[in-house]
């Protein structure tokens, strides 16, 4: 029987060292590459427009993620308002831009953990974590004291501090970042982030060197392991060659990889832009199958 890894954490005391150093990175704040330096533990904002409490847009059993995450009971989601990266054309635009949401304790986060495990759900999926990793912690030991003992997926945007990543060892035990843009160009013009790049490159080896590939159950449900997400933009806008070259080569060939057909104009800037102001054309997610076979990646989400 799977018995996720931060069972033991929390059961040797490791956990709450953990959440007592989590605790430090919001004053001055250094959740994220961005290190805005705001006191969040005073409830100040930051570009993440989020204080000490975390903000939740939604929960609920979902069956839109990849297929190892849904399996027949769905993914236990939980969707965090606002995020590190608020990249113009965002799928999700009114909870990452405009901050839907309500703030919570920790205590209610955790009841959200369980009523998502009581539902049957196969994991709890944090959608866009990066920013309430605190938050989660101090929520995540109350859960487990009250029974939580299904797999934690951290489903960030690819933007991610090293020093946040080394204190989640042993806790998550899948991880699902995006890997948005190769150029700095567009990184820079659509997410605000020209070292883009360089930190989802770090992160993803970071993931990969605490989980390693994607491990399934006998059900094809996911236990362990890293999964990464692509959308595929318009004008070629992702970098979607260079992206899984770098997953087969400095990754592994046989990383689960999901890559997204979805996109749409969102968002103000979106609309009219030259390079993405229009749906994707299907030549362009052939390009991506293309693409990603000849790098020799052939574990791709249905």
């Amino acid at each position: 029987m799977f018995i996720p890894s931060y069972i033991s954490l929390h059961r040797n005391g490791v956990l709450r060292e953990r959440i007592a150093q989590a605790a430090t990175l919001l004053n001055p704040c250094r959740s994220c590459p961005r290190k805005c330096g705001a006191n969040r533990l005073e409830d100040q904002q930051g570009y993440c427009r989020t204080g000490r409490k975390a903000r939740v847009a939604s929960l609920q059993a979902h069956f839109e993620k990849e297929a190892p995450l849904v399996g027949s009971h769905g993914s236990g989601a939980i969707f965090f308002s606002s995020c590190n990266l608020l990249c113009s054309f965002c799928q999700n635009y009114d909870i990452s831009h405009l901050n839907e949401g309500a703030d919570v304790e920790s205590a209610q986060l955790a009841a959200m953990m369980l009523n998502l495990q009581s539902q049957g759900c196969h994991n709890i999926n944090f959608i866009t974590p990066s920013h309430v990793v605190p938050q989660i912690l101090e929520a995540l030991a109350i859960a487990i004291e009250q029974g939580l003992k299904i797999p934690l997926v951290y489903n960030s945007g690819g933007y991610d501090s090293m020093e946040v990543l080394l204190l989640l060892e042993g806790i998550f035990d899948i991880y699902v970042p995006d890997f948005k843009f190769w150029d700095k160009k567009w990184a820079q013009k659509y997410s605000t982030a020209p070292d883009y790049r360089e930190h989802a490159i770090a992160a993803i080896k970071e993931m990969y060197r605490q989980v390693g590939d994607l491990q399934l159950d006998e059900n094809g449900i996911a236990m362990r392991g890293l999964l990464i997400r692509h959308l595929v933009l318009p004008n070629n806008v992702a970098g979607t060659q260079e992206v899984l070259n770098f997953i087969a080569n400095e990754i592994s060939v046989a990383t689960y990889v999901n890559l997204m057909s979805q996109y749409r104009p969102c968002g103000i800037i979106a609309f009219g832009d030259d390079a993405i102001g229009r749906p994707l054309h299907s030549s362009e997610l052939t390009n991506a199958l293309t693409a990603a076979y000849s790098a020799g990646l052939t574990r791709l989400d249905r």
